[in-house]
């Protein structure tokens, strides 16, 4: 591997500030709940810089939310930082990044390499910055990469004035690993296998350490839950076949933890009409099935609304030089009945600003369902950003 070379190359330098606006139509469900109105600002800068060899580059991506209503909104984190060597075959990065694996749209299942920050949303869209070690060799018979993650991230849960969140505060001070301690003593690691075979793509990954997802236990505390993060094994799959407009797509998962082992997986399809108008818009329309078989119990298994699921939605991509695009689903739990959904669409107006609008309701929720927690947070979100 060659040294780092003295400063040099190309750097180029981003930014964007945005501000937010998130509308609830009713007040909260739970106790401490703000009733109607959500505005902060967010903030996020985009360094790059690249070696004349092109062999090395680093990126930083610090991120920032000041929230009006949710104190533990208001954060900061670094969502990359870290340095990258490229050689003929191999590539090796270190610091703060972000991965994504996976195929489905509704559901990330095998993608547990980051952290998720759900004070930025409940969707699991966003992520923190994960401290590792990632080796990666792309040759004919398709991509490995390993990953050692030394530092554990906690999940991010809003507090007790905000909204979209479970019956009881969770805190992350009760936070604890393992076989009760307070650290993550152990070090995780991963491993994918990717490649392109004919009209397949394939993903197959395995692993080993502190869960991200936790199980959220009862403290002495009332109204305190307390996140409880196990060791777990996990082994995923994850395909996509393209064939003319169809897009197929399955993940699935077996997870291996100290109370159970589980399988749990996503599967579907999106099929793409293209040019439906004069401008060239193109409708995709997507519908997916989950499943989850971990225990119901949480004593047992991290909780999810997610175990006999399914999911109806559209892409609209308006191909216009403004970079309109559309996309809205339900998620339906077949059990009973009970329905979420999302709609946003974004547009740019410009070459700087971008305005966006998002709206998730909740319908027809079951008394016994996991989201009746949510049933009065149904809201609208005007975004507006500009890139510096």
């Amino acid at each position: 591997m060659a040294s780092m070379p003295a400063m040099g190359g190309d750097f180029d330098v981003g930014a964007s500030v945005g501000t937010e606006l998130r509308t609830f139509f009713e007040g909260g469900t739970l106790p401490g709940q703000f009733d109607t109105f959500q505005p902060s600002l967010q903030l996020e800068g985009d360094v790059r810089w690249q070696s004349d060899s092109g062999e090395w580059d680093l990126v930083l991506v610090p991120y920032a939310r000041i929230d009006g209503q949710d104190d533990r909104r208001t954060h900061f984190d670094m969502r990359e930082a870290f340095v990258r060597w490229s050689g003929d075959e191999w590539t090796v990065r270190a610091g703060l990044a972000k991965v994504f694996w996976g195929v489905a749209e509704s559901r990330h299942l095998v993608d547990i390499i980051n952290q998720y920050d759900t004070v930025e949303d409940i969707d699991e869209e966003d992520k923190l910055g994960q401290p590792m070690l990632e080796v990666s060799t792309i040759r004919d018979w398709g991509q490995l990469t390993g990953y050692v993650m030394p530092v554990f991230r906690k999940r991010t849960f809003v507090g007790r004035d905000g909204r979209l969140r479970f019956n009881g505060i969770i805190d992350n001070d009760l936070a604890r690993f393992g076989e009760g301690n307070e650290q993550n003593a152990d070090v995780d690691f991963a491993l994918r296998y990717s490649h392109y075979i004919g009209d397949w793509d394939v993903g197959l990954s395995f692993f080993h350490g502190a869960s991200r997802e936790p199980r959220l236990l009862a403290s002495s505390q009332p109204g305190v839950l307390a996140p409880f993060y196990d060791d777990i094994t996990q082994f995923g799959v994850d395909l996509q076949y393209t064939k003319d407009a169809w897009l197929w797509k399955f993940e699935g998962i077996v997870r291996e933890t100290p109370f159970e082992t589980f399988a749990a997986a996503v599967g579907g399809f999106e099929y793409s009409f293209y040019g439906i108008t004069d401008s060239g818009a193109d409708l995709g329309v997507l519908m997916e099935y989950q499943y989850d078989g971990r225990s119901e119990d949480f004593q047992v298994a991290a909780p999810t609304i997610a175990d006999n699921d399914l999911f109806v939605g559209a892409r609209l991509a308006m191909n216009d030089s403004q970079d309109t695009d559309f996309l809205g689903g339900v998620v339906t739990d077949l059990d009973d009945g009970s329905m979420s959904g999302l709609v946003e669409a974004s547009t740019r107006i410009g070459d700087f600003w971008v305005v966006e609008l998002e709206s998730r309701f909740f319908v027809n929720v079951d008394n016994t369902n996991l989201l009746s927690v949510f049933r009065n947070d149904s809201n609208v979100t005007l975004r507006v950003t500009r890139y510096f």
